[in-house]
């Protein structure tokens, strides 16, 4: 399969999914107030896996925000922080050198989604506190999305990730160049 049309339909499947993840949340309503657990968070562990994740994530992050009618600011940074937290967990998610040890790939399994807890931590409360005037202070806020994407991106991201390893060479194959038909 032609590389660029598998990596277009992985950000295109992971945009969806986090669409119709977080709508579900709103359903459930836990996408949003001060602690949010939105079950599309759990994907930001998917560079892990895939660089198609970065666009995926960012684009189904910006097309939530934009169909749950979220305020301009908040479309623009919650989207942004979420870009971000997919870019680390990229870089995490990357070995230093080639042949790395299995011990340093596990390692980097656990680490994946601290970048997308971090942004998040970092950035939206100032949203909440600025954009939407919620009461209470910025460092309560970072408590509370901090714990909110805890149980998103720690919690069930690393349920995903552990259970998608096993699966890896189906759901992300790599291209191979020049294969004769």
């Amino acid at each position: 399969m032609n590389k660029k049309v598998l990596y277009l339909v992985h950000a295109a499947v992971i945009a969806a999914l986090y669409v119709v993840l977080t709508m579900l949340a709103r359903l459930l309503g836990l996408d949003s107030g001060v602690i949010q657990v939105r079950f599309s968070e759990a994907l930001t562990v998917l560079p892990f896996f895939t660089s198609a994740a970065i666009p995926g994530l960012f684009i189904g992050c910006l097309l939530s925000n934009l169909l749950l009618g979220n305020l301009p600011l908040d479309v623009i940074f919650g989207s942004l922080a979420t870009l971000l937290g997919a870019v680390g967990t990229y870089l995490v998610s990357r070995p230093v050198k080639s042949g790395a040890a299995t011990a340093k790939q596990s390692l980097r399994r656990w680490l994946a989604p601290i970048p997308p807890i971090a942004a998040n931590t970092l950035i939206v409360p100032f949203i909440l506190a600025y954009v939407y005037r919620f009461e209470g202070s910025v460092p309560y806020f970072m408590l509370t999305v901090g714990a909110g994407e805890v149980i998103s991106c720690g919690v069930l991201g690393l349920i995903l990730l552990t259970a998608l390893l096993k699966y890896r060479k189906y759901i992300f194959p790599l291209p191979q160049e020049n294969k004769p038909a």
